[in-house]
Protein backbone atom coordinates (compact mmCIF):
# COMPACT_ATOMS: atom_id res chain seq x y z
CA UNK A 1 0.00 0.00 0.00
CA UNK A 2 1.48 3.39 -0.99
CA UNK A 3 0.37 6.84 -0.84
CA UNK A 4 -1.62 8.46 -3.58
CA UNK A 5 1.55 10.18 -5.48
CA UNK A 6 4.64 8.60 -5.27
CA UNK A 7 7.43 11.00 -6.23
CA UNK A 8 10.58 8.89 -5.80
CA UNK A 9 13.42 8.58 -7.88
CA UNK A 10 12.89 4.26 -7.58
CA UNK A 11 10.20 2.24 -8.20
CA UNK A 12 7.29 1.31 -5.08
CA UNK A 13 7.59 -1.95 -4.00
CA UNK A 14 4.34 -4.09 -3.42
CA UNK A 15 6.09 -5.94 -0.60
CA UNK A 16 5.86 -2.84 1.65
CA UNK A 17 3.35 -0.15 3.11
CA UNK A 18 4.14 2.88 2.76
CA UNK A 19 2.81 6.83 4.58
CA UNK A 20 4.49 9.80 5.32
CA UNK A 21 4.91 10.68 9.42
CA UNK A 22 5.67 13.82 11.26
CA UNK A 23 7.61 14.09 14.48
CA UNK A 24 9.77 16.65 16.33
CA UNK A 25 13.78 17.52 17.52
CA UNK A 26 14.47 18.60 20.53
CA UNK A 27 15.19 21.84 18.70
CA UNK A 28 11.29 22.58 17.73
CA UNK A 29 11.71 21.67 14.13
CA UNK A 30 9.04 19.20 12.53
CA UNK A 31 10.71 16.18 10.23
CA UNK A 32 9.32 14.43 7.85
CA UNK A 33 10.01 11.46 7.27
CA UNK A 34 8.60 8.46 4.45
CA UNK A 35 7.61 5.06 6.63
CA UNK A 36 8.10 2.06 5.07
CA UNK A 37 6.55 -1.48 6.57
CA UNK A 38 6.23 -4.82 6.10
CA UNK A 39 3.10 -5.80 4.28
CA UNK A 40 0.47 -7.30 7.10
CA UNK A 41 3.62 -7.43 9.77
CA UNK A 42 2.47 -8.46 13.15
CA UNK A 43 4.40 -8.16 16.10
CA UNK A 44 7.06 -5.87 17.30
CA UNK A 45 9.32 -5.07 14.35
CA UNK A 46 13.45 -3.86 14.71
CA UNK A 47 13.55 -0.72 13.26
CA UNK A 48 15.94 1.63 10.90
CA UNK A 49 16.61 4.99 10.98
CA UNK A 50 17.60 6.72 7.05
CA UNK A 51 19.46 9.59 6.47
CA UNK A 52 21.59 10.64 3.01
CA UNK A 53 23.61 12.02 1.32
CA UNK A 54 24.03 15.37 2.17
CA UNK A 55 21.79 17.62 0.22
CA UNK A 56 19.67 15.07 -1.03
CA UNK A 57 16.36 14.09 0.04
CA UNK A 58 14.58 11.37 1.00
CA UNK A 59 13.14 10.53 -2.42
CA UNK A 60 16.46 9.62 -2.98
CA UNK A 61 18.36 7.22 -2.30
CA UNK A 62 17.83 7.08 1.47
CA UNK A 63 14.11 6.20 0.55
CA UNK A 64 15.53 3.06 -1.47
CA UNK A 65 17.51 2.22 1.61
CA UNK A 66 14.40 2.16 3.75
CA UNK A 67 11.91 0.70 1.19
CA UNK A 68 14.56 -2.22 0.69
CA UNK A 69 15.19 -2.96 4.17
CA UNK A 70 11.26 -2.91 4.97
CA UNK A 71 11.31 -5.71 2.32
CA UNK A 72 13.66 -7.91 4.52
CA UNK A 73 11.61 -7.33 7.73
CA UNK A 74 12.33 -4.11 8.89
CA UNK A 75 9.83 -0.93 9.83
CA UNK A 76 12.04 2.18 8.26
CA UNK A 77 11.98 5.65 7.97
CA UNK A 78 13.85 8.00 5.68
CA UNK A 79 13.73 11.02 6.44
CA UNK A 80 14.48 14.99 5.45
CA UNK A 81 17.18 16.48 7.93
CA UNK A 82 16.24 19.93 9.36
CA UNK A 83 16.06 22.96 6.69
CA UNK A 84 15.94 20.83 3.33
CA UNK A 85 13.41 18.54 1.65
CA UNK A 86 9.45 18.58 3.42
CA UNK A 87 11.07 19.08 6.79
CA UNK A 88 10.63 22.50 8.54
CA UNK A 89 12.82 24.82 9.67
CA UNK A 90 13.97 28.63 8.52
CA UNK A 91 16.17 29.76 6.80
CA UNK A 92 16.11 26.57 4.08
CA UNK A 93 19.18 25.10 3.05
CA UNK A 94 21.13 24.91 5.90
CA UNK A 95 23.02 22.37 7.66
CA UNK A 96 24.28 21.88 11.13
CA UNK A 97 26.39 19.37 12.85
CA UNK A 98 24.49 19.91 16.40
CA UNK A 99 21.00 19.95 14.70
CA UNK A 100 21.59 17.04 11.90
CA UNK A 101 22.87 14.56 14.40
CA UNK A 102 19.69 15.66 16.55
CA UNK A 103 17.65 15.19 13.81
CA UNK A 104 19.14 11.09 14.36
CA UNK A 105 18.55 10.99 17.44
CA UNK A 106 15.06 12.52 17.65
CA UNK A 107 14.08 9.58 15.09
CA UNK A 108 15.12 7.12 16.90
CA UNK A 109 13.05 8.77 20.05
CA UNK A 110 10.15 8.56 17.49
CA UNK A 111 10.76 5.00 16.78
CA UNK A 112 11.25 3.86 20.12
CA UNK A 113 7.75 5.58 21.33
CA UNK A 114 6.08 3.52 18.12
CA UNK A 115 3.66 0.36 19.59
CA UNK A 116 4.83 -1.65 16.34
CA UNK A 117 8.50 -1.43 17.14
CA UNK A 118 10.76 -3.09 19.60
CA UNK A 119 12.70 -0.47 21.21
CA UNK A 120 15.73 -2.44 22.00
CA UNK A 121 16.41 -3.10 18.29
CA UNK A 122 16.85 0.04 17.07
CA UNK A 123 19.35 1.00 14.14
CA UNK A 124 20.55 3.89 11.80
CA UNK A 125 21.89 3.97 8.26
CA UNK A 126 23.62 6.83 7.18
CA UNK A 127 24.43 7.90 3.24
CA UNK A 128 27.69 9.58 1.82
CA UNK A 129 27.91 13.20 4.00
CA UNK A 130 25.07 11.06 6.89
CA UNK A 131 27.34 8.75 7.52
CA UNK A 132 29.81 10.50 9.58
CA UNK A 133 26.65 12.27 11.32
CA UNK A 134 25.35 8.60 11.71
CA UNK A 135 28.42 7.68 13.54
CA UNK A 136 28.12 11.04 15.44
CA UNK A 137 24.40 10.30 16.40
CA UNK A 138 25.65 6.21 17.70
CA UNK A 139 28.63 7.76 19.58
CA UNK A 140 26.01 10.22 21.56
CA UNK A 141 23.21 7.73 22.30
CA UNK A 142 23.27 4.34 22.77
CA UNK A 143 20.32 3.31 22.09
CA UNK A 144 21.59 2.63 18.49
CA UNK A 145 22.32 -0.67 18.51
CA UNK A 146 23.59 -1.30 14.97
CA UNK A 147 25.07 1.58 12.78
CA UNK A 148 25.62 1.09 8.74
CA UNK A 149 27.49 4.33 7.35
CA UNK A 150 27.44 3.62 3.31
CA UNK A 151 29.71 5.34 1.00
CA UNK A 152 30.68 8.02 3.68
CA UNK A 153 31.86 11.21 3.72
CA UNK A 154 33.05 13.36 7.19
CA UNK A 155 31.72 16.49 6.52
CA UNK A 156 33.69 17.95 9.21
CA UNK A 157 36.67 16.81 7.90
CA UNK A 158 36.46 17.75 4.54
CA UNK A 159 34.78 21.22 5.49
CA UNK A 160 38.00 22.08 7.51
CA UNK A 161 40.09 20.12 5.07
CA UNK A 162 39.18 20.16 1.96
CA UNK A 163 38.93 17.11 -0.61
CA UNK A 164 42.13 14.53 0.41
CA UNK A 165 43.22 17.05 3.13
CA UNK A 166 44.81 19.21 0.10
CA UNK A 167 43.55 22.03 2.07
CA UNK A 168 44.50 21.07 5.80
CA UNK A 169 46.52 24.42 7.01
CA UNK A 170 46.23 27.36 9.22
CA UNK A 171 46.75 29.42 5.75
CA UNK A 172 43.61 27.84 3.58
CA UNK A 173 41.32 27.95 6.78
CA UNK A 174 41.59 31.72 7.35
CA UNK A 175 41.36 31.88 3.61
CA UNK A 176 37.79 30.08 3.83
CA UNK A 177 36.82 32.31 7.15
CA UNK A 178 37.78 35.87 5.39
CA UNK A 179 35.65 34.38 2.33
CA UNK A 180 32.54 33.75 4.11
CA UNK A 181 32.79 36.57 6.84
CA UNK A 182 32.72 38.54 3.32
CA UNK A 183 29.84 36.37 2.63
CA UNK A 184 27.27 36.55 5.80
CA UNK A 185 28.20 40.60 5.57
CA UNK A 186 26.87 40.95 1.96
CA UNK A 187 23.74 38.83 2.82
CA UNK A 188 22.51 41.03 6.09
CA UNK A 189 22.82 43.78 4.09
CA UNK A 190 20.84 42.68 1.31
CA UNK A 191 18.45 40.75 3.30
CA UNK A 192 18.46 37.23 1.57
CA UNK A 193 20.47 34.45 1.39
CA UNK A 194 22.62 33.13 -2.04
CA UNK A 195 22.66 29.49 -2.98
CA UNK A 196 26.30 28.06 -3.57
CA UNK A 197 24.89 26.03 -6.27
CA UNK A 198 23.82 22.35 -6.66
CA UNK A 199 25.73 19.68 -9.14
CA UNK A 200 26.57 21.35 -12.85
CA UNK A 201 23.71 20.99 -15.74
CA UNK A 202 26.79 20.11 -17.50
CA UNK A 203 30.15 18.23 -16.27
CA UNK A 204 33.48 18.81 -18.88
CA UNK A 205 34.72 15.71 -20.41
CA UNK A 206 38.04 16.37 -18.52
CA UNK A 207 36.04 16.56 -14.68
CA UNK A 208 36.54 14.58 -11.97
CA UNK A 209 35.67 11.29 -12.35
CA UNK A 210 33.33 11.59 -8.89
CA UNK A 211 32.19 14.88 -10.18
CA UNK A 212 30.69 12.80 -13.04
CA UNK A 213 29.27 10.14 -10.92
CA UNK A 214 27.50 12.78 -8.88
CA UNK A 215 26.08 14.27 -12.54
CA UNK A 216 24.94 10.94 -13.81
CA UNK A 217 23.08 10.15 -10.45
CA UNK A 218 21.80 13.88 -9.56
CA UNK A 219 21.47 15.79 -12.59
CA UNK A 220 19.50 12.23 -15.02
CA UNK A 221 15.86 10.42 -14.01
CA UNK A 222 18.13 7.80 -12.17
CA UNK A 223 18.54 10.62 -9.11
CA UNK A 224 16.91 14.09 -9.97
CA UNK A 225 14.69 15.20 -7.78
CA UNK A 226 12.90 18.88 -7.56
CA UNK A 227 13.01 19.14 -3.83
CA UNK A 228 16.72 17.83 -3.58
CA UNK A 229 19.68 21.04 -3.67
CA UNK A 230 21.88 18.68 -5.02
CA UNK A 231 19.89 18.28 -8.05
CA UNK A 232 18.98 21.84 -7.94
CA UNK A 233 20.67 24.95 -6.44
CA UNK A 234 22.47 23.52 -3.62
CA UNK A 235 22.88 24.27 -0.17
CA UNK A 236 23.05 28.18 1.11
CA UNK A 237 26.39 29.54 0.22
CA UNK A 238 27.06 30.00 4.23
CA UNK A 239 24.92 27.06 4.77
CA UNK A 240 27.22 24.67 5.82
CA UNK A 241 29.92 26.86 7.84
CA UNK A 242 29.64 25.60 11.06
CA UNK A 243 31.06 21.89 10.22
CA UNK A 244 34.77 23.03 9.66
CA UNK A 245 34.89 23.86 12.98
CA UNK A 246 33.63 20.55 14.20
CA UNK A 247 35.17 17.38 13.96
CA UNK A 248 32.80 14.29 14.10
CA UNK A 249 35.24 11.62 14.87
CA UNK A 250 36.59 12.48 17.97
CA UNK A 251 34.65 9.72 20.33
CA UNK A 252 33.86 6.99 17.57
CA UNK A 253 36.32 4.71 19.15
CA UNK A 254 34.06 4.91 22.54
CA UNK A 255 31.01 3.36 20.56
CA UNK A 256 30.19 -0.04 22.26
CA UNK A 257 27.55 -0.58 19.53
CA UNK A 258 28.22 -2.40 15.93
CA UNK A 259 29.09 -0.63 13.46
CA UNK A 260 29.45 -0.80 9.35
CA UNK A 261 31.56 1.12 7.09
CA UNK A 262 30.24 -0.10 3.57
CA UNK A 263 32.55 1.93 0.64
CA UNK A 264 33.12 0.93 -2.55
CA UNK A 265 36.99 0.09 -3.95
CA UNK A 266 37.05 3.08 -6.71
CA UNK A 267 35.65 5.54 -4.36
CA UNK A 268 36.98 8.76 -4.15
CA UNK A 269 35.79 8.86 -0.17
CA UNK A 270 36.89 5.55 0.47
CA UNK A 271 39.89 7.57 2.87
CA UNK A 272 37.37 8.46 4.95
CA UNK A 273 36.07 4.82 5.13
CA UNK A 274 38.91 3.16 5.90
CA UNK A 275 40.18 6.11 8.72
CA UNK A 276 37.14 5.55 10.18
CA UNK A 277 37.36 1.99 10.47
CA UNK A 278 40.68 2.56 12.04
CA UNK A 279 40.01 4.65 14.75
CA UNK A 280 37.58 2.82 15.28
CA UNK A 281 39.20 -0.79 15.35
CA UNK A 282 41.22 1.53 17.91
CA UNK A 283 38.54 1.97 20.22
CA UNK A 284 36.78 -0.05 23.55
CA UNK A 285 35.19 -2.35 21.37
CA UNK A 286 36.69 -3.41 18.07
CA UNK A 287 35.27 -7.18 17.69
CA UNK A 288 31.70 -6.05 16.05
CA UNK A 289 33.43 -2.93 13.40
CA UNK A 290 33.84 -3.52 10.21
CA UNK A 291 34.66 -2.39 7.05
CA UNK A 292 33.18 -3.99 3.80
CA UNK A 293 34.64 -3.16 0.43
CA UNK A 294 32.66 -3.32 -2.41
CA UNK A 295 34.81 -4.41 -5.57
CA UNK A 296 34.35 -1.95 -8.81
CA UNK A 297 31.99 0.01 -6.94
CA UNK A 298 32.79 4.26 -6.90
CA UNK A 299 30.84 6.64 -4.16
CA UNK A 300 27.86 7.17 -6.50
CA UNK A 301 27.04 3.35 -6.90
CA UNK A 302 26.16 2.95 -3.29
CA UNK A 303 23.52 5.28 -3.17
CA UNK A 304 21.21 2.92 -5.60
CA UNK A 305 23.25 0.24 -7.33
CA UNK A 306 23.95 1.73 -10.41
CA UNK A 307 24.13 -0.32 -13.16
CA UNK A 308 25.65 -3.80 -11.49
CA UNK A 309 23.88 -3.47 -8.59
CA UNK A 310 26.43 -3.09 -6.12
CA UNK A 311 24.67 -2.85 -3.10
CA UNK A 312 25.00 -5.85 -0.76
CA UNK A 313 22.02 -5.88 0.47
CA UNK A 314 22.24 -9.44 2.62
CA UNK A 315 24.95 -8.51 3.88
CA UNK A 316 23.21 -4.97 4.90
CA UNK A 317 20.39 -7.39 6.08
CA UNK A 318 22.89 -10.16 7.90
CA UNK A 319 24.37 -7.02 9.46
CA UNK A 320 21.14 -5.76 11.63
CA UNK A 321 19.90 -9.48 12.17
CA UNK A 322 22.75 -10.44 13.98
CA UNK A 323 23.71 -7.12 15.82
CA UNK A 324 19.26 -6.29 16.38
CA UNK A 325 18.92 -9.78 17.84
CA UNK A 326 20.65 -9.32 21.09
Amino acid sequence: MTTANWDKVFKASEKVEHEKVTFQNNYGIEIVADLYKPLNAENQLPALAVSGPFGAVKEQSSGLYAQTMAERGYLTIAFDPSFTGESSGSPRRVASPDINTEDFLAAVDYLGGRDDVNADQIGVIGICGWGGMALNAAAADPRIKATLSSTMYDMSRIAGNGYFDEQDSAEERNKQRQQLAEQRTKEYAQGSFERAGGVPEEVPSDAPEFLKGYHAYYKTPRGFHERSGNSTDGWNVTGTQAFANTRFMHYIDEIENAVLILHGDQAHSLYFGKDTYKKLGQGINPANKKLQIVEGANHTDLYDGGDSNFIPWNDIEQFFNENLSK
